[in-house]
């Protein structure tokens, strides 16, 4: 990101924008915004707060941290790869938590690239959740915004979160963190170097091989 898109991200952007969907909650989000925050060449990339939790229902799928086992698993495989990559992390003081607050104030704030960070910092650095209502206030006071718990429960504020998680769905987005560009999805935050790789190659996924892959047939379904 330059520094114009710093001041841009969040606004309505032109057609050849990129678009992350993310929600606080995901610590992948986190990892993949701390990449992503030092590129320089990636075109316009507008932030998209989505509610996960929606993407979730609509698939009819059970989050990470739904299943006992992966949930064990996710928190310690993340924790170990924020360690790899030297990123400040640590777990809040509970998980999964409800997101709402803080997609709506990230929305409230405009999705400035100053107030995400701290979003993200107030969750994955601090640990705090958006529960602890102390710790919203001294966030809120940061972002000089007045009354945040106002700020939140304003109508278009609410909308403009249903909005984005309802362009999602119908993107057939079906987990965070997601970017979408010229038609084509990345999902995760182990995807980065792929969508960088498309942005320097725009035929990345035009060869026999990527078609045939992308269309390949299901051989045997599980029963449901």
């Amino acid at each position: 990101m330059n520094a114009e898109d710093s001041k841009t991200m969040g606004n309505s952007k032109p057609d050849n924008s990129a678009r992350w969907y993310f929600d606080f909650i995901s610590p992948f989000a986190y990892l993949q915004w701390m990449d992503l925050r030092t590129q320089s060449n990636i075109p316009n990339l507008e932030i998209k707060p989505v509610l996960f939790a929606g993407l979730l229902k609509k698939n009819g799928q059970l989050g990470p941290a739904e299943i006992p086992a992966k949930r064990a698993y996710t928190y310690r495989y993340v924790t170990w790869l924020a360690r790899e990559q030297d990123v400040p992390f640590r777990f809040p003081s509970g998980h999964p938590f409800n997101p709402l607050p803080l997609l709506r104030l990230a929305l409230a704030a405009q999705c400035q690239v100053e107030a995400v960070d701290q979003m993200f910092q107030f969750v994955w650095c601090h640990g705090h959740i958006p529960s602890n209502d102390s710790a919203m206030d001294a966030l809120a006071e940061r972002l000089n915004i007045e009354n945040w718990r106002a700020a939140i429960q304003e109508p278009a504020i609410k909308q403009a979160l249903i909005a984005n998680t309802e362009e999602a769905i119908a993107k057939q987005i079906f987990g965070v963190p997601t970017i979408d560009y010229q038609g084509q999805q990345f999902w995760g935050q182990d995807s980065t170097e792929m969508f960088l790789d498309f942005l320097r190659n725009p035929a990345l996924f035009d060869d026999a091989e990527m078609q045939r892959v992308s269309e390949l047939p299901i051989a045997v379904e599980r029963p449901r």
